[in-house]
């Protein structure tokens, strides 16, 4: 999800674990400081994960989803929000809940690839393709991992909405991101994951052009409308 260091290059989610996903410290606060607002939206994202996993009404997991990160982006220091933008915020655009975008996928073995993101605090930081899936009605999507510290998997998405007005943020959003606690966990049978479209959410940089994202490349675009998950534009 959010979680910060804010970086001096525009390009893209900076942090060494692949999507840094909240805002950074304040010009008031002290490292210290800044280091335990950023520990308490990782708790806060972690548990959040953990009880929609857990949960047997996923219309209801979705609202709590929806509810929590509108609480963290209103209310918490490490917010990705800049501050001219915090007063008139009443909640990110999502959409409701359709069953229909959940989905148990196999991940399938791939090619070995590397992608470098280039940040402007961290050098570069790396990720390997680890497979690739075959999402039905929405085609392939290749699944990373991250090729340092703390590993975890990484899978963007971005679909034929992305750019239009209304529609999701022009880089793409994310679905997994399980090192920042983004994860929705394995599906019924071995070596499958669940992807979840009505989860997707942008990146920090979507708020504030300061991040560095690791943004959604070719195998990770698609041609359809994915008109579930966070959309992008004044939220309302």
């Amino acid at each position: 999800m959010t979680d910060p260091t804010r970086a001096s290059s525009s390009t893209g989610e900076n942090t060494p674990d692949a999507s840094a996903d909240a805002s950074a410290e304040t010009t008031t606060s002290t490292p210290a400081q800044g280091a335990l607002d950023i520990a308490s939206w990782r708790r806060t994202i972690h548990g959040l994960y953990r009880d929609v996993r857990e949960a047997t009404d996923l219309a209801a997991a979705h609202d709590l989803w929806r509810r929590t990160r509108d609480e963290l982006f209103s209310t918490h220091p490490s917010t990705p929000l800049l501050p001219e933008d915090r007063p008139d915020f009443t909640g990110l655009p999502t959409k409701p809940y359709d069953p229909a975008w959940r989905f148990e996928v196999a991940v399938e073995p791939a090619e070995p690839r590397r992608m470098v993101v280039e940040t402007g605090t961290d050098g570069d930081v790396l990720f390997d393709l680890v497979g690739v899936v075959d999402v039905p009605g929405v085609g392939s999507l290749d699944v990373w991992k991250l090729a340092q510290y703390a590993g975890g998997l990484f899978i963007p998405i971005k679909d034929a909405l992305a750019g239009k007005p209304g529609g999701t943020y022009g880089g793409g959003r994310y679905l997994i991101d399980s090192v920042k606690g983004a994860d929705l966990g394995a599906g019924g049978e071995p070596g499958t994951l669940v992807l979840d479209f009505n989860f997707a959410y942008n990146p920090s940089c979507a708020y504030d052009p300061a991040w560095a994202c690791p943004l959604a490349q070719p195998g990770n675009t698609v041609a359809v409308e994915i008109p579930v998950g966070e959309r992008y534009g004044r939220a309302v």
